[in-house]
């Protein structure tokens, strides 16, 4: 069965006591999935018991700090857990990254492999997603469809920087919104079902998501990514949230659960 780390869930606020910034796992066959890289998602993974070495893909929305600040120390610790255990890491010794702007990610990885001894066989293979809509990602254990966003306010003249996925396992499928510039841009992920929506608040009301989930006959919700209404009103927003007649909630650092 498929299940969720929540790892990070504050959006790109300063410092935070107990909240980090958005990053999250899904764990499918014994394999993990990194959807976006927030600061200090790999430690607190590697101290949750998440086995960095079963990462197989790491997908990134969009390349804003608060989604990707966690990514060359995330490089670093898989490689250095490799190196430690002597152990390659799953599916051919390759990490696939999915990324909108190859040359960010090209200077995050020379800074994280820049003082490891050994890690010439193994190889993060970076693809890139700006002009990229549909099918992203399949193997045995889960699918990833991509569609673009307009968070960025892009007109999609050189192609566009970020993406909301459609995330398929274990026979359910999972809606992850990254940062939309408009709740409804998630409309078409959405057309054939959804057991669970993972939606940001940065940018959004919790009632308006609320309805929104309500109108399309989404049934599980969780909230990533807060923003400051949550921030300075969880109690309040939490109230708001189970005021609804199915299962809303707003996710907090370190929540596992069942897919």
């Amino acid at each position: 069965m498929a299940s969720i780390h929540f790892l990070g869930t504050c959006s790109g606020t300063e410092p935070m006591e107990g909240m980090h910034h958005a990053s999250l796992i899904i764990e499918a066959g014994g394999m993990n999935y990194w959807f976006d890289a927030g600061e200090g998602c790999s430690y607190r993974a590697f101290l949750s018991g998440v086995d960095v070495l079963k990462t197989r893909a790491i997908f990134l929305s969009h390349m804003h700090i608060d989604h990707t600040g966690g990514l060359a120390d995330l490089f670093f610790c898989i490689q250095k857990m490799r190196w430690i255990r002597n152990k390659e890491v799953i599916k051919d010794n390759t990490v696939d990254i999915f990324a909108p702007d190859l040359g960010l990610i090209g200077a995050i990885k020379s800074i994280a492999c820049n003082d490891l001894t050994d890690h010439s066989s193994l190889r993060f293979q970076t693809k890139e997603t700006r002009t990229f809509d549909g099918l992203l990602y399949a193997d045995e254990y889960l699918r990833v469809r991509a569609l673009h966003n307009t968070h960025l306010g892009e007109d999609g003249s050189h192609g566009f920087h970020a993406y909301s996925f459609l995330i398929e396992t274990d026979g359910k499928r999972v809606v992850h919104s990254g940062d939309v510039g408009h709740i409804s841009e998630l409309d078409p992920l959405l057309e054939s079902g959804c057991d669970l929506l993972i939606m940001e608040t940065g940018h959004h009301k919790v009632k308006d998501v609320c309805e929104y989930a309500l109108e399309k006959g989404i049934k599980r919700l969780r909230f990533h990514h807060h923003g400051r209404e949550i921030i300075n009103d969880r109690a309040g927003m939490e109230a708001l949230v189970a005021s609804y007649p199915h299962d809303y909630r707003i996710a907090y650092d370190g929540l596992k659960e069942e897919i």
